[in-house]
């Protein structure tokens, strides 16, 4: 059904992004060098892939891997990390070391602060997100609530 004034499609119809399906085993590598005044002990070596992208840049998805080395890691963005390769020691702003192997999900927030101590290599798969400010985040929620409300299947 169409309103006055309503165009022959309206964003209702619209078709969804397409799914992006990646293989990260596959993913073309380049180098992701390390700050050098964040490095504390070793030569690691960083490289990375993107994987995919939402349409509107938010969310990123890259798979990383590093060589062995200690340094320290800023997170300018919110971050979660799926470890599928190696080993890491991360030591956080509390002081407090943890081991995360393949299987391990951290989430590390934006402003966050860590050491990083690889033994061998480590690879990860991180999924970044850029945070919004809180009214801006709800807003979007909202929007997000009611397209998907009003995009429901008439029901009867």
């Amino acid at each position: 059904m169409r309103h006055l004034g309503q165009s022959k499609e309206s964003p209702l119809d619209a078709l969804p992004p397409p799914v992006v399906i990646s293989a990260p085993a596959d993913a073309k590598l380049v180098d992701a060098p390390i700050r050098p005044d964040w490095i504390i002990d070793g030569d690691p070596h960083a490289r990375r892939a993107e994987l995919s992208r939402s349409a509107d840049g938010a969310a990123v998805t890259v798979v990383w891997e590093t060589s062995k080395g200690k340094f320290r890691w800023y997170f300018n963005i919110d971050e979660t990390v799926d470890i599928v390769d190696g080993e890491v020691f991360v030591t956080d702003e509390k002081n407090v070391e943890r081991r995360l192997g393949p299987g391990d999900v951290a989430y590390f927030p934006a402003g966050a602060w860590s050491v990083w101590r690889v033994p061998d290599h480590v690879r990860k798969i991180a999924f970044i997100r850029h945070g919004m400010a809180r009214p801006v985040a709800y807003l979007a929620r909202v929007w997000d609530w009611a397209a998907a409300w009003f995009a429901r299947p008439p029901s009867g």
